[in-house]
């Protein structure tokens, strides 16, 4: 036996199962895509063995795409669980033969509950075909099991068919990024899509600032004590004239200049990087990899609200 040209045997049959059932998709799957969409209550997906691992991973890609969803597992339901579902539910059933044991046993119950039946399976004949409000028929292809028993081929097309239901749906809906944002708080992609500069930046006695009257000692001292290698230099309004970072102090250390005498005008940058306190998080990060700093002033207009330094950002969990 040659592993490759195994492995490879196994690919070529899971994409054949694929290219099967894109082409065979039709009106059915419209059909079925207009209730999930339609719905006022929730789509429960059910499978049984390999096909309940699928079904659970459907649920879940639902569920993240703003269709609400859960996965229920059959022998489960028959103890209680049936309980979930409620009759303005869609329950979506898979099972390639159709005569899932655990499953059958449970669509009498389904149907007293009045929820919506649709099948996924590849036998038109079976008990699950004969219950369902919908059938979806999926074509006969080859398991890419050598015996031709565990099911793979037949999961990997009931999967793909439930990610193009989800993703379909979240397109009619027009879920957006922000919408992904709102059920991913925890994941990198999701902070990018709802972190906000206000909600990382540091702000009032935490916030380095000195007036521009002020001796470049003063300056010194503010900067050792907030610890964020920037200090604001503003005017009696609050608006930013410059900035000095410990870049600039450790310049002027180097050129062997009197400290002591110096003011923060005669040290500071101006016209600085700056970001807004409304912008994405991921904008100031990119800004300032950018701009090759480590720490902006942010503002409103023209007056300083903050600070936000490129490892609050990290820290967060943002990266580009």
């Amino acid at each position: 036996m040659d592993k490759l040209t195994e492995a490879r045997r196994v690919f070529d049959l899971e994409i054949n199962a694929l290219m099967k059932t894109r082409d065979a998709l039709d009106d059915t799957f419209v059909g079925i895509l207009d209730l999930i969409i339609s719905c006022t209550g929730k789509v429960v997906v059910i499978g049984m063995g390999k096909p309940g691992h699928i079904a659970g991973k459907i649920a879940a890609t639902f569920a993240s795409l703003g269709t609400p969803a859960f996965h229920l597992h059959p022998a489960e339901a028959m103890h209680g669980d049936l309980g979930m579902i409620s009759s303005n539910d869609i329950v979506i059933a898979i099972s390639y033969s159709g005569e899932s044991e655990e499953i059958v046993k449970i669509l009498p119950n389904i149907k007293v509950i009045g929820a919506k039946l649709v099948a996924i399976t590849a036998n038109v004949d079976s008990t699950l075909s004969t219950e369902a409000d919908i059938v979806q028929v999926l074509p006969r292809f080859d398991e890419a099991c050598y015996l031709g028993l565990a099911p793979t081929s037949s999961t990997t097309a009931e999967l793909c068919y439930g990610d193009a239901l989800a993703v379909v749906a979240s397109i009619v809906y027009g879920f957006r990024d922000v919408d992904f944002g709102k059920f991913h708080p925890a994941g990198s992609l999701g902070k990018k899509l709802i972190l906000r500069v206000e909600d990382l930046m540091v702000t009032d006695s935490d916030n380095a600032v000195i007036q521009n009257d002020s001796m470049l000692v003063e300056a010194i001292v503010e900067l050792s004590k907030k610890g964020l290698g920037i200090v604001s230099v503003i005017d009696a309004s609050g608006n930013l004239q410059g900035v000095i970072t410990d870049g600039d102090l450790r310049r002027q250390l180097e050129k062997g200049v009197d400290i002591y005498s110096l003011h923060t005008q005669n040290v500071m940058s101006r016209g600085p990087v700056t970001i807004e306190r409304g912008k994405m998080a991921v904008e100031a990060l990119r800004l300032m990899k950018e701009k090759n700093v480590s720490a902006v002033p942010v503002v409103v207009g023209n007056k300083v609200v903050g600070t936000i330094m490129l490892r609050f950002i990290v820290d967060a969990g943002i990266i580009l």
